[in-house]
């Protein structure tokens, strides 16, 4: 007898609340309000395979909602991905593949991290984008090897942030009609009744970003629902929004359509009743054969894969090279060759010996780069020619077609998130651009960048006081030090071109997290190095200048600070004081090379002095309670740049006279 789309949907239903019960803990609300939803999406059209989730064709499904992440969780262990139920049973416990909120890298079959609300469907722009510049790029008319829906889940809190226009507004105009995002409209939050803070008209909002939305559905009717699904997946021009129409917490008698449902157990008492209600006649965690019979994707799944395999095959004997080029991308390897190209345009760079602004550099950098890399994306928050992202080679992402270079308007916190997004999908290598003042409103996805270990780069221009005249409101003063505790992300400050291409190149080298990549607007002297401090560039911290025999004061200092600390030690040093200068572009990569590297480095026992455009505290760490700190521990002025390091105090003289007290 055949499973009935009711009884696949109240699994669902009893696996929330009997995790959530167990845990004491969650949100089992909105999974037994969407159970319909996931119903027709994952029975009936999501083309993935259980066996492989990282098979590189599949559908990729981003929930928004995180906080809902049962629903995930009891569809991923339905449908057959290893996901036991013993990891359902400890749901939210110490260790457990089933995390209070989803988390990429963890759960198989989870394809980003959610719960900052918001933040998935930017995700999904982002992972739409990629299969839209990938199609574009390798798909022959022969055959199509990139075909693939984006598919997201998402509620009110997602629909209030800011990001969600963001990120929502941009896939109108890029017209990415292979994503589809289901709205739970059950009218609920955390507060109560959502009326009282947030009466937008969503669907005439979608429309107005160029979305087709399908409205009034109700999100409790698996047909119509499906009706809705085949109806959005028909307009290829198109984003689409499937406005549903649910119940939180339906089928538990007293919590349905209430508050309460939202983010606590439901209670034993009320579980029982639920049952009852829903007609769930199992034990808790019990799940009848021909349940999992209904769910079971496996075989689904295996066929969908192998149609593609031999699409594939087709398309290696017709284009060879194409196909090789598409296996790289999606291993996320670099090309044959890299190192020797790397080797090549850092000896080219510092042959030069050109003294520019380090944004400069870094788009020298990038156009050196990025011939041997095709996977490349960068973009920038509408300050291209401020931060100097593009390049000779970069071809702009329109409303059809590929592309590699993306005009994300003054869209930072949306910007960053479809990053990590294209960076998610596979096969494309992100870096975005904006002020470093305005890394703030990127902040928490660059967290969750670090968070999965995403390959992803963030270029931070305008880096400190020395921008000049914008004043406090663009001088970045707390950010680097800030950026710099975040972690798992790297932060690169370089002082001149030869250091800033060897950020960029250990920065797309990293497979395990982001990096930062911080430049200045003003120009900066070029600084002469020998080969072992060539090499030392790439551990994070090097001795740029020495002295002979012991030292007896050591200056730590990063990018536009380094001249400064050069300056000092040439003076010094004509003064008969024996002076080691550090140029410590990346803190991060430092602290993780080997005790003796670090202490050959920076020997213990020798007085520090620690000079850099912003915060002090962070200096302490190197610099000790009895070394010397030269920062700046108040906001900026509007005034010239060179102006505004003599007024607060970054000069040689103030350099030197640091290193002369603490001898």
């Amino acid at each position: 007898m055949k499973t009935t789309s009711k009884e696949l949907a109240n699994a669902i239903r009893a696996l929330s609340m009997d995790a959530v019960q167990a845990a004491n803990s969650g949100h089992p609300g909105m999974p037994m309000g969407m159970a319909e939803i996931a119903v027709a999406l994952w029975t009936r059209h999501l083309r993935h395979n259980p066996a492989n989730p990282k098979w590189a064709d599949r559908d990729r499904f981003v929930l928004s909602n995180g906080h809902g992440s049962m629903l995930l969780y009891a569809l991923l262990h339905l449908s057959g991905y290893a996901l036991p139920m013993e990891e359902l049973r400890r749901f939210r416990q110490l260790d457990s593949k089933t995390p209070g909120h989803p988390e990429y890298g963890m759960t198989p079959g989870v394809e980003t991290t959610t719960g900052p609300l918001g933040q998935g469907i930017a995700n999904a722009v982002g992972m739409a984008l990629a299969e839209r510049l990938l199609a574009a790029e390798f798909n022959q008319p022969s055959c199509a090897i990139v075909d693939h829906h984006t598919y997201v889940f998402l509620g009110d809190g997602c629909l209030m942030e800011g990001i969600s226009h963001e990120a929502c507004s941009l896939a109108g105009t890029f017209k990415l009609g292979k994503l589809i995002a289901f709205y739970d409209d059950n009218g609920i939050s955390i507060d109560g009744k959502v009326e009282g803070w947030f009466t937008d008209d969503t669907p005439k909002r979608f429309e107005a970003y160029g979305w087709q939305v399908i409205p009034a559905v109700d999100g409790h009717d698996v047909d119509a629902l499906d009706r809705a699904i085949v109806a959005a997946k028909a307009v290829s021009e198109r984003p689409s929004l499937i406005c549903c129409k649910t119940v939180i917490g339906k089928g538990s008698p007293k919590r349905a359509g209430t508050a309460k449902a939202h983010g606590e157990a439901l209670g034993a008492e009320e579980v029982a009743a639920t049952r009852a209600a829903i007609g769930w006649n199992h034990p808790p965690f019990e799940v009848p054969q021909s349940v999992y019979a209904g769910w079971d994707a496996r075989a689904r799944g295996a066929e969908y894969e192998d149609e593609w395999k031999q699409r594939y095959a087709a398309y290696e004997k017709q284009h060879a090279e194409l196909a090789r080029e598409f296996r790289r991308r999606m291993a996320g390897e670099l090309p044959a060759g890299w190192k020797a190209h790397c080797d090549a345009l850092l000896a080219q760079i510092d042959a030069k010996g050109e003294s520019v602004a380090t944004r400069k550099a870094s788009q020298n950098a990038i156009e050196g780069l990025a011939p041997a890399l095709p996977e490349f994306v960068g973009g920038s928050a509408d300050l291209t020619g401020s931060n100097l992202t593009n390049w000779s080679g970069a071809r702009i992402v329109a409303a059809s077609g590929g592309g590699n270079y993306i005009s994300f308007g003054v869209r930072e916190f949306g910007m960053a998130a479809i990053a990590n997004g294209l960076a998610l999908h596979g096969g494309l290598l992100p870096f975005t651009g904006t002020f470093l003042t305005f890394s703030d409103y990127a902040r928490n996805a660059l967290r969750m960048a670090a968070l999965m270990k995403l390959r992803n780069l963030f270029v931070f221009t305008h880096d400190s006081i020395g921008l000049g005249e914008d004043g406090s409101t663009h001088q970045a003063v707390e950010h680097v030090s800030s950026l710099r505790l975040m972690p798992g992300l790297d932060l690169w400050r370089p002082c001149d071109s030869v250091e800033s291409a060897q950020a960029w190149i250990a920065a797309v080298e990293r497979g395990d997290g982001p990096s930062a990549l911080v430049f200045s607007r003003q120009s900066l002297p070029f600084q002469k190095r020998d080969a072992k401090a060539l090499a030392g560039i790439a551990r994070g911290a090097y001795v740029l200048a020495d002295c002979a025999g012991a030292a007896q004061a050591l200056i730590l200092a990063t990018g536009s600070e380094v001249q400064l600390a050069m300056g000092a030690h040439a003076r010094l040093t004509e003064a008969g004081v024996r002076v080691r200068v550090v140029s410590m572009p990346s803190t991060s990569v430092f602290d993780r090379q080997d005790a003796a590297y670090r202490e050959a480095v920076l020997p213990r026992g020798v007085p520090r002095v620690a000079v850099e455009a912003g915060v002090s505290d962070y200096w302490r760490k190197y610099a000790g309670l009895e070394g010397a700190v030269i920062g700046i521990d108040r906001y900026g002025e509007s005034a010239p740049g060179p102006e505004l390091f003599k007024h607060f105090g970054f000069t040689v003289d103030n350099v030197v006279a640091a290193v002369r007290s603490v001898i």
